[in-house]
C-alpha cells in the first residue's frame, strides 16, 4: 500500500552517505539519484525511503509524531540494523526489544532527527 517514504534533510551530503550505508546493510541500492532526492529501495516495486532538501526551500524540520517503520524478518535483523543506526551517529529512541504482543521493534533517530523504527512479528 505504501510506495515510498520521503525524509526531509538539511544536510543532503551527509544523510546520502547515512542512509547509504544503512539502507545497504539490508541490501537497499540508490534507486532515484538527483541533486535534491535520494531513493533506496531493494526492489523496484517494493516500498522506498527517500530523503529530500525540502521543495519549498525552507528547513526540514520533523514531524512530531511522524515515523517510518522498516520491516526485517527476523529478531537478529532488527538488532543489527539498529546497532548500524548508532554505528553511524544515531540517536537510540528504544532499543531493540518486545513491545506488545508479538512485536519486536528498535527505534531511533537518524542525524537530521526523523524518528524510525527497525520491527518484525515474532510468533
Amino acid at each position: 500500500m505504501i510506495g515510498y517514504v520521503t525524509l526531509g534533510t538539511n544536510d543532503f551530503a551527509k544523510a546520502a552517505d547515512f542512509y547509504d550505508a544503512l539502507l545497504g546493510s539490508i541490501g537497499a541500492n540508490r534507486f532515484m539519484d538527483m541533486d535534491t532526492f535520494v531513493a533506496w529501495a531493494v526492489d523496484p516495486g517494493k516500498p522506498m525511503i527517500c530523503i529530500s532538501k525540502p521543495f519549498d526551500g525552507n528547513e526540514a524540520t520533523v514531524g512530531n509524531g511522524s515515523m517510518t517503520a522498516v520491516a526485517m524478518d527476523s529478531q537478529d535483523k532488527v538488532d543489527a540494523f539498529h546497532q548500524k543506526a548508532m554505528d553511524l551517529g544515531a540517536s537510540d529512541e528504544g532499543a531493540p526489544g518486545l513491545r506488545g504482543d508479538g512485536f519486536y521493534g528498535a527505534y531511533f533517530r537518524d542525524l537530521d532527527g526523523n524518528k524510525l523504527c527497525a520491527f518484525t512479528i515474532v510468533s
